[in-house]
């Protein structure tokens, strides 16, 4: 008797948690929501969520891929007033950058036909192929591999001269669409993330950092009011084209100091290579969270640690009695003209009786 093997089918899903204001709580929330369409799911937070509907398609027949997107994006707005943003595919990386490339509200399917996957994956740029950096897109441009099909159509041989014999090998199979990894329920690590939405898509590095000053800031803040350290920062920069870019780095020692959790950010957004990307919004995500009497201070003989740790403490003690914006970096300071000196102040015109 012939055996029939099933088509695979996943679900990206990006739920838009930090442009409505909301945070990890809401999206434990939604994960409910993924569990009731199907208990294969691999969450990537703090706000998308891999999918597996292979199994869960033979239930919700005859609804198809879309129709059961459709569902829980609805649900999500429904019940907890999230909107989102879906790609399906035949694999998590056709998944993921069907979603990435995918006009914010909307679903992009792309079929599990060899031909199909192709003709979506050949003309893109390289860069937005999973596991190609700025720095190894650089490269690859170089030498005129530009896009996804000139890289699936690169020699091996001369792809491992170019990244190494691993990474060529990766690069390779994910250039022609060959991606087996399962999409499988993990515990959740306890984050908490602060994130910031430009006005318009900015380009000017200055206001990147300057987001950055505040991230880090309100993350410090958080963090020492619920008296817990995190053991490690991802930063996430999304673009104008709703693609988007994440690194993580693993702190020294857990931390909830902002001056640490700042130069740790700011090495992070170095190391993007970012020279004139047009950001939309950018996210820094505490990772690891533990009680604070778990962290441990490595003791520095520099009087400059002490002395911030200790303004540090004071700043928290003024905020908590007078507000959070009552103290901040001065980098942060509204750039404002200072209102003219009672001296320079123009005479009031009186009007005769």
């Amino acid at each position: 008797m012939a055996t029939t093997t099933r088509t695979r089918c996943v679900l990206r899903i990006h739920f838009h948690l930090a442009e409505q204001g909301a945070g990890e709580e809401v999206f434990a929330r939604l994960l409910t929501l993924v569990e009731d369409i199907t208990p294969c799911y691999q969450p990537h937070p703090p706000d998308t969520v891999d999918a597996e509907l292979t199994g869960a398609l033979r239930f919700w027949a005859p609804r198809g891929p879309y129709e059961i997107a459709s569902v829980l994006r609805l649900r999500a707005l429904a019940h907890a007033g999230i909107s989102s943003t879906a790609g399906i595919g035949p694999s998590p990386m056709i998944a993921a950058m069907a979603a990435a490339a995918t006009p914010h509200g909307q679903i992009t399917v792309v079929g599990p036909d060899p031909v199909t996957v192709t003709a979506f994956l050949r003309p893109r740029h390289v860069a937005t192929l999973p596991g190609v950096g700025p720095a190894t897109a650089k490269t690859l441009a170089q030498f005129g591999i530009l896009t996804i099909g000139q890289l699936a159509d690169t020699p091996p041989p001369t792809l491992a001269r170019l990244l190494g014999t691993q990474t060529a090998r990766e690069l390779n199979a994910r250039a022609r669409g060959i991606d087996d990894r399962p999409a499988q329920r993990a515990a959740l690590v306890r984050s908490t993330t602060a994130s910031h939405r430009f006005a318009h898509d900015e380009l000017d590095p200055d206001q990147h950092h300057r987001a950055l000053l505040s991230l880090a800031e309100e993350l410090g803040q958080r963090l020492r009011a619920s008296k817990e350290v995190c053991t490690g920062l991802a930063i996430v920069v999304r673009y104008a084209d709703n693609s988007s870019t994440t690194r993580n780095k693993r702190l020294p020692e857990p931390t909830a100091h902002t001056a640490a959790l700042t130069h740790t950010s700011l090495d992070l957004h170095r190391a993007l290579g970012l020279q004139r990307a047009r950001v939309r919004s950018i996210s820094l995500r505490a990772e690891g969270l533990t009680g604070i009497e778990a962290a441990f201070h490595q003791l520095l003989l520099d009087p400059g640690d002490d002395k911030a740790r200790r303004i540090e403490q004071v700043a928290d003690a003024a905020r908590a009695k007078y507000g959070p914006h009552i103290i901040g970096p001065a980098a942060l300071a509204a750039q404002q003209p200072s209102p003219p000196s009672p001296a320079h102040r123009p005479l009031a015109r009186r009007t005769p009786l």
